[in-house]
């Protein structure tokens, strides 16, 4: 995490840079990943008419952390996993006032009980809070008080409440803000503390203004999406037995999520506002919870001998079974998975991740024309769903069929966003299958999706010079060069007439080259 330090306190100084320029000199405003653009789905330039920080700029920040956290591979990159999340936070997000647009949902591969938010819409759930919870609302009420962050603003609140501030005091407070949040403490307000030196009790009384805030707003969210509301109080107290002693040596005042008597009783006094809840959890909930314990498990650790344990006891469920199946195939024995799999996929024909469980296993045992024709069978049952297509393609592309995983993807991005991983997957399959434009296309795009303008613009150049490209391939690289040549030279434009850098906003990755 060194490098994030160093990373999240050059970022913030950057933004709040902007943030704490003139009026009547706006500094230029950097690129901004995602943002929601009429007619285009480049960044737009945003109006900073409601906060110091534009939605622009909130945009740009949350993209700067997602980047940084999946370069140092701190993401898990699983599309059954990212799938399930996204599905989740929408259902939850869309009670929202404006509906829930432009939010992204991770997991980072840290084994604390936390989740944090980012400016622009983006959530981090750690892998350790998922294992901790014990249904799906508990896990639904954290990503409903995060989701809360977001839409309230709390961050730009923050630059705001610090606006008297020197510069260089106010990056650092938002930096030791995202570094606690990432870093699983609980004690982030501490680093606020040091990393300021003055005004300590009002700043610590601002946080906690925001966590109550989102804990009201967000039960409010966790109710019209028909989960639980007496979820939010239940994990507040989990949280509580998990922290233990090292709460003791923490100040209660320095804490900014405080698990108190009062905060859980608050908790359950709004749930009791609420109607019952008539809906159930997911069978996908369980299913993915037991995915992670086994995806993040080290190799160290018996969980083949601690499923075999449960089934032997008569205790073993659906999940159990499932995650059971998962570690034999990790381990080789593609055949004892299919074993475990093929009666459940009977016996549960409608959840799609068994179907695509049970196809890796008998691609796993070398039984590639079963796997092939479950998932055919699969696309069927279950048509553009992501993670059913996107394991089909690279099984295809795995055969030697890369051109038919190409047009699957297509297929399925032309209808539902992709994630970054998703388009350079596209941008791989393209390439196998010969298709040397598209392949640059799609890696154009992936740049685009990193926040490099200027690379994807090379990407595009080098897509345009391919041989053999089609008329109709040709047009499309050559709109898409120019939406992105003109959106540069509008913020080189931006940036000479308000006194600043012309490289300012145009991919401050511009040395990274990913792929």
């Amino acid at each position: 995490m060194r490098r994030l330090t160093v990373f999240f306190a050059t970022a913030l100084l950057v933004l709040t840079g902007t943030a704490f320029a003139d009026d009547e000199a706006k500094a230029p405003r950097p690129v901004l990943l995602n943002a929601p653009a009429s007619g285009s789905d480049l960044p737009d330039l945003g109006s900073p008419t409601e906060t110091l920080i534009s939605k622009n700029e909130e945009f740009q920040l949350g993209a700067m952390v997602q980047r940084e956290l999946r370069d140092q591979n701190a993401l898990f990159e699983d599309p059954e996993i990212t799938d399930y999340l996204q599905t989740l936070g929408q259902r939850l997000a869309s009670q929202s006032a404006d509906g829930g647009r432009d939010f992204h949902f991770y997991v980072i591969k840290d084994d604390s009980i936390n989740a944090f938010a980012v400016p622009g819409g983006y959530i981090f759930i750690h892998q350790g809070l998922i294992l901790a919870t014990s249904n799906e609302s508990e896990l639904a009420s954290v990503m409903a008080h995060e989701i809360a962050h977001v839409t309230q603003h709390h961050i730009a609140r923050q630059i705001r409440n610090q606006s008297q501030q020197a510069l260089t005091t106010a990056a650092a407070m938002l930096a030791a803000i995202l570094l606690g949040a990432a870093g699983g403490g609980q004690a982030l307000e501490g680093g606020i503390v040091a990393a300021q030196g003055l005004a300590m009790q009002q700043q610590i009384n601002f946080t906690r203004d925001n966590e109550a805030e989102a804990d009201r707003v967000g039960i409010g969210y966790l109710a019209g999406a028909g989960f639980d509301t007496n979820a939010m109080g239940n994990f507040f107290e989990t949280m509580g037995r998990h922290e233990g002693l090292t709460m003791t040596y923490i100040p209660a005042m320095l804490v900014d999520h405080p698990v108190t008597t009062d905060r859980i009783a608050e908790a359950r006094a709004r749930a009791a506002q609420f109607p019952p809840r008539t809906e159930k959890d997911s069978v996908s909930y369980e299913l993915i919870r037991e995915r992670v314990r086994v995806l993040s498990t080290s190799a160290d650790v018996d969980l083949i001998g601690q499923y075999e344990r449960k089934i032997k006891k008569g205790t073993a469920d659906l999940a159990d079974r499932y995650a059971y199946a998962l570690a034999l195939t990790q381990h080789n024995r593609g055949e004892d998975a299919v074993k475990v799999l093929t009666p459940l996929v009977q016996q549960h024909e409608t959840v799609t991740l068994l179907h695509i469980a049970l196809a890796e296993a008998q691609a796993k045992a070398g039984h590639t024309k079963e796997s092939l024709e479950i998932f055919a069978r699969s696309e069927e049952l279950f048509p553009r769903n992501v993670p059913v297509t996107v394991r089909y393609a690279q099984e295809l592309m795995a055969v030697g069929r890369a051109a038919d995983a190409h047009n699957m993807l297509l297929d399925l991005f032309n209808n539902v966003p992709p994630t970054p991983d998703q388009i350079r997957l596209t941008a791989l399959a393209a390439s196998a299958a010969g298709d040397a434009g598209d392949a640059y296309y799609y890696m154009g795009e992936y740049q685009i999706a990193g926040g490099d303008l200027n690379l994807a613009a090379q990407q595009y150049q080098l897509a345009l010079a391919s041989p053999n490209i089609s008329q109709i391939q040709r047009q499309r690289f050559q709109a898409r060069l120019d939406e992105v040549r003109d959106f540069l030279m509008s913020q080189r434009k931006r940036a000479l007439s308000d006194g600043g850098d012309p490289q300012q906003g145009q991919g401050q990755q511009g040395g990274r080259r990913g792929g």
